[in-house]
């Protein structure tokens, strides 16, 4: 809904200056009049008006429209969106990726954590309507962005990970602890966490199941994708002469993965490649979507502009009425 709001609403009090102008103009009328008197005006009751005669006051009529769009421009005059809460149809989700260093094995191109990354973005995209939040762990884990419906926001700062940001290691509990805390307070009847990792839970103080026991209380649906290939992938290292690409074993403790899947009723994907994530996608798809409060808003614009211009117009008009077709002879 467009709506009009003033910067200057205290310039509304000039508007009071019109109503002395308009008694003057009326007293200034009845003032004028014929120095001759005559006994009686009959004979000239037959003599035809003017259109000017009709159209006497049209000069004072212009000069007040003049001046009140001017006091319109000095009240500043700005069109918005007015403020509204929509219930729109939606469901809550938590990504929490893992940015670990083994990440950067690269039998995805470039490599697991850009994959990863560049196919999740599309998928906020293509969810106009849900809250999303964004949880990154390694070693520790950490909140990125809450959950928001300011999607561009949750990108961005999606395309600003990388590996090493936090301490390394693969605290699975962790991550998907916190990524429950996220949702924990979360009114939503559905309300999902894609838990992405491609290795085996070797630190942090929370055990995976524990943790995915914590996300069955709070009525949370977990879905566990294992990113990487089988068998090896190509990883690059640091060797005395340099960075060097060599293959390495992959380990995903997919038995945990699975498990975690289960026990919030959720499911399981090995990602070796997109087409795994867009599966986990169209299982979100299906879940009962549930009601939230999207509040809306867009930027104020000036439209004093366009008041000023018919103010000063209007102004020059009446000017040249005044001193041409309306001027008075002396």
């Amino acid at each position: 809904m467009i709506g009009m709001s003033y910067k200057n609403p205290e310039f509304f009090y000039l508007f009071l200056l019109l109503i002395p102008m308009i008694a003057w103009y009326i007293w200034q009328q009845k003032k004028m009049g014929a120095s001759i008197q005559f006994s009686s005006n009959m004979g000239f009751a037959k003599i035809p008006k003017s259109w000017k005669y009709y159209f006497r006051h049209s000069v004072f009529v212009i000069l007040l429209s003049s001046m009140s769009f001017l006091i319109l421009a000095l009240a500043r005059p700005q069109s918005s969106n007015s403020w509204q809460n929509v219930t729109t149809e939606g469901i809550d989700i938590v990504i929490a990726l893992d940015i670990s260093s083994s990440m950067l094995a690269m039998d995805f191109q470039p490599n697991r954590i850009e994959a990863a990354k560049d196919v999740a973005t599309q998928f906020i995209s293509g969810r106009p309507n849900d809250k999303i939040g964004l949880v990154i762990f390694s070693g520790e884990s950490f909140t990125q962005c809450p959950l928001t419906t300011d999607h561009a926001t949750v990108i961005n700062l999606f395309r600003n990970i990388e590996s090493g940001m936090i301490e390394d290691g693969t605290a699975i509990g962790n991550g998907l602890a916190t990524a429950v805390s996220r949702l924990k307070e979360s009114n939503a009847i559905s309300k999902v966490i894609i838990l992405l990792t491609d290795g085996v839970n070797n630190r942090g103080e929370i055990a995976p199941v524990t943790a995915a026991e914590l996300a069955k209380t709070f009525g949370i649906r977990v879905y566990t994708v294992g990113i990487g290939t089988i068998g090896t992938a190509p990883y690059p290292m640091q060797t005395p002469f340099g960075v060097q690409v060599r293959d390495m074993k992959v380990e995903i403790d997919e038995p945990t993965l699975q498990k975690i899947a289960e026990t919030t009723d959720g499911k399981y994907f090995r990602a070796t490649n997109n087409t795994s994530l867009t599966e986990i996608y169209k299982e979100i798809d299906k879940l009962e979507k549930s009601k939230i409060d999207v509040k809306e808003y867009s930027k104020k614009e000036e439209q004093y502009l366009k008041y000023a211009l018919a103010g000063a117009f209007l102004l020059l008009l009446s000017m040249f009425l005044k001193t041409t077709i309306f001027r008075n002879i002396p």
